[in-house]
């Protein structure tokens, strides 16, 4: 479903932040052609080929204040390389090295048994599951 400037504008006021021009700007570039993965640095490229003055300090900030509103999900990936992914339910990944793309797993045989107990206090929120990828070695 592909989101107008109205449409991202309202999804940044129900989340609870203020629309400013560059979080609606950002909220477009996201949600405009579906569900994906996506850095900050991607992000912020594909925001200065649409003429969408931002610095890359602010697209991280407005990624982090997104996925605290239940807008994204972050998903550490590489030590320091962070995707968000735009589907925010409860799935799992592979990731293909060499390529450092994310695919989202089909709803299937993924079972995580046997879980730590939490300790006193806590609550486990999700698992996460990445499943790491690369070509067969002949």
């Amino acid at each position: 479903m592909a989101y107008s400037g109205s449409t991202a504008e309202a999804r940044v006021r129900q989340a609870g932040l203020r629309p400013t021009r560059q979080r609606v700007a950002l909220a477009e570039l996201l949600f405009a052609d579906g569900d994906r993965h996506i850095s900050a640095e991607e992000l912020h490229e594909e925001a200065q080929r649409a003429d969408v003055r931002v610095s890359l300090a602010t697209v991280y900030n407005t990624l982090h204040q997104f996925t605290e509103a239940g807008m994204l999900r972050i998903l550490p990936v590489e030590g320091s390389k962070t995707y968000f992914d735009t589907n925010t339910s409860d799935h799992h990944h592979f990731f293909v090295e060499g390529e450092n793309r994310l695919v989202d797993i089909d709803e299937g045989p993924v079972a995580v048994s046997n879980l730590p107990c939490p300790p006193d206090g806590m609550e486990i929120s999700h698992v996460d599951i990445m499943v790491r990828l690369r070509p067969k070695k002949r």
